[in-house]
């Protein structure tokens, strides 16, 4: 499921704390943003509906945590980014975060062992799982 940037910067809050209040992502936030306090309590009311906090009852308020790890929040809008590509223009979008993206000696060595054992699983041809009509794949171009 897809959240906000609104959103994903409240959970970044969250992330953070890992416990806390409408009243506190509001000091963080509220000026940045130029958001109320009603606005933050709507996305965080719309982030416990999504299934990605959960609050408790603090005195008057909520306390609010996170149901997933900022790693698993990631990885689910990695992929859900993904699922609107071509499965064969995959490595064309992350050949592009690669020159984008800075790193570390260490983030190199780390993607380097990462890409030498995906060799003992590559494929002949990866398959293109568009609809046809979508993609310009050979086996679409007769449309």
């Amino acid at each position: 499921m897809s959240i906000s940037k609104a959103e994903w910067e409240i959970m970044r809050v969250i992330w953070t704390k890992e416990e806390t209040t409408s009243s506190q992502i509001l000091a963080i936030l509220g000026e940045k943003n130029d958001w109320t306090a009603s606005t933050i309590k709507t996305l965080l009311k719309r982030l416990v509906d999504k299934g990605f906090l959960s609050r408790q009852k603090l005195g008057k308020g909520f306390l609010y945590s996170s149901l997933l790890s900022e790693q698993e929040a990631m990885n689910q809008q990695a992929d859900d980014l993904f699922s609107k590509f071509c499965q064969r223009k995959h490595v064309a979008i992350l050949k592009h975060l690669l020159k984008e993206v800075p790193m570390t000696d260490s983030d190199i060595d780390d993607l380097q062992a990462l890409l030498l054992s995906k060799r003992e699983e590559t494929v002949d041809e990866v398959p293109c799982n568009c609809i046809p009509g979508q993609c310009r794949c050979k086996e679409h171009l007769e449309l």
